[in-house]
């Protein structure tokens, strides 16, 4: 990563997700809830009460949550309280057995999760990651390798339009093949007004969040069979833009647009391509680019932040056979907002 976008780098975007109501209505029970994380004997009996039925304002963390600031692009193991992944409560089904999945931006946050329930669906992973992030991907690999699946760890930067060959490269041929493509990794970084806004910015995150996806997808599209899911993370801010997240926004509206078009070019292929578009979730990156993290996720009706385990089940779905019909769509959660 270059000097001068140290400090605008943040590498995951900032929301995910599928309303409770819609996801339990595509996944069976056993998705349907994700637990809030406990320790000792009351951790032991997580896997039983994430069945219960719980109200959902409650069930995860809710503002008002302690100060904290990282350098970007953010760790999860210094975040207080740390997210839920899925780590302890994802149970898996044997619905992505012997399916080959990338995920980029695949450490932390949103990523994370998919990595996790895609493992435990009988998937063999891939995940790309800045090399900062080295800590977070290490838990990665090694929670892939514990559901006795293959995992493959490529550090690079995305923004690099030959890094991004050699990515799927090497993921096809360590993965021996490609099913599943997750062009999530993201940037952004709230900037109050546009006279403040560099094109060194505007271009690195455009760099990011969009010809990364274009770049990606292209190099995949050859290796991808019928039956291949492709799975782009949007935003709410594609719908309902911030004043402070202009370039964000822009970027998150284009992977809505590349979503659209993209599956009906690709349908006569058998490949499937779906986007998801999350509001305020509780990830990294939020402690890299927020002055105030206290009140977040406050505003929505939930009154909380989405934790990335609320998303896994979602992009299980969309990557399995159960979303057979569903191509060209966008599949949002924000906490009540009511979204897309």
């Amino acid at each position: 990563m270059k000097p001068e976008d140290d400090a605008i780098a943040s590498r995951r975007q900032f929301v995910g997700g599928v309303t409770a109501g819609l996801a339990t209505a595509f996944i069976p029970p056993a998705f349907g809830q994700q637990g809030r994380q406990e320790s000792g004997a009351a951790g032991s009996r997580q896997g039983a009460s994430q069945f219960l039925k719980q109200d959902p304002r409650t069930q995860y963390p809710a503002p008002p949550f302690p100060q904290q600031k990282q350098e970007p692009p953010g760790l999860v193991g210094k975040m207080t309280p740390r997210p839920d992944h899925g780590e302890t409560s994802y149970k898996g089904s044997s619905r992505l057995v012997g399916r080959k999945a990338l995920v980029t931006g695949g450490d932390s946050g949103i990523g994370r999760a998919a990595v996790i329930a895609f493992a435990r669906e009988g998937a063999d992973v891939a995940i790309n990651y800045l090399p900062v992030e080295e800590p977070d991907a290490r838990e990665v690999v090694e929670l892939i390798r514990a559901e006795g699946r293959k995992a493959v760890a490529i550090p690079g930067d995305i923004r690099d339009e030959d890094f991004c060959s050699r990515l799927v490269a090497q993921a096809v041929r360590d993965l021996d093949g490609l099913d599943i493509l997750v062009n999530n990794a993201a940037m952004q970084a709230a900037q109050p007004s546009i006279v403040d806004l560099t094109t060194e910015q505007f271009d690195s995150i455009f760099k990011c969040n969009v010809y990364a996806m274009f770049w990606i997808t292209r190099a995949a599209i050859p290796h991808l069979k019928p039956g291949a899911a492709i799975i782009n993370t949007s935003s709410i801010e594609a719908y309902t833009p911030s004043d402070a997240f202009i370039d964000y926004a822009q970027t998150k509206a284009c992977s809505v647009a590349f979503t659209k078009s993209l599956a009906k070019q690709v349908a006569k292929q058998g490949i499937r391509v779906n986007a998801v578009a999350p509001g305020p979730f509780w990830t990294p990156m939020q402690t890299t680019g927020w002055a105030d993290l206290s009140r977040f996720g406050k505003e929505v009706p939930l009154g909380r932040p989405g934790q990335p385990a609320e998303l896994g089940p979602l992009y299980v779905f969309l990557a399995s056979q159960e979303s057979s019909y569903a191509t060209g769509q966008v599949y949002s959660a924000s906490g009540g907002e009511g979204h897309p």
